[in-house]
């Protein structure tokens, strides 16, 4: 027998019976499924995966070698939407919308003149904005570097 659960009261079971070849679902969304063939590699797959899947799911399994416990806990990466955008004050702003965990946002040429605004919304992900006041004309044009553990963006805007 294989039983996956996630970790709450009212959250999917999903099982196997090896000796009747019975599987079972309760409170599943169909994005939670068996990746394979249950009987021979019960790896459980939830695609496509949201915000909401994060948690802790167990797997117990028994068999004749006794009774088997794991845990896995997943976490859920969201890369964030990139903008550079400047006004007429030459003032670029470098944005990192609802990515999960927050982006980093840096400028080349690098500047101590930046400064950043931080929201966090009620899904758990976060929304970044740096904003670069650029008056030195030596350097017509500033970079935006935001890295993020789903992806690393390079977004190069003109000032002039």
């Amino acid at each position: 027998m294989v039983t996956w659960k996630r970790n709450c009261s009212s959250c999917c079971l999903l099982s196997y019976r090896s000796d009747h070849d019975e599987t079972r679902k309760l409170n599943c969304s169909d994005r939670i499924m068996w990746k394979y063939s249950p009987g021979s590699d019960p790896v459980l797959r939830i695609y496509p995966v949201n915000l909401g899947d994060e948690g802790n799911y167990t797997c117990e399994i028994t068999n004749s070698e006794g009774n088997f416990r794991f845990i896995s806990s997943l976490t859920v990466i969201v890369p964030p939407t990139v903008t550079l955008t400047h006004d007429q004050s030459r003032v670029a702003a470098c944005q990192a919308s609802v990515g999960k965990p927050a982006a980093d946002i840096s400028w080349i040429p690098a500047s101590n003149h930046s400064t950043e605004e931080e929201v966090h919304h009620p899904n758990g992900t976060v929304t970044r904005v740096s904003y670069l006041g650029w008056v030195n004309r030596t350097f017509p044009t500033v970079t935006c570097l935001v890295t993020h553990p789903a992806t690393n963006q390079t977004l190069l805007i003109a000032l002039t």
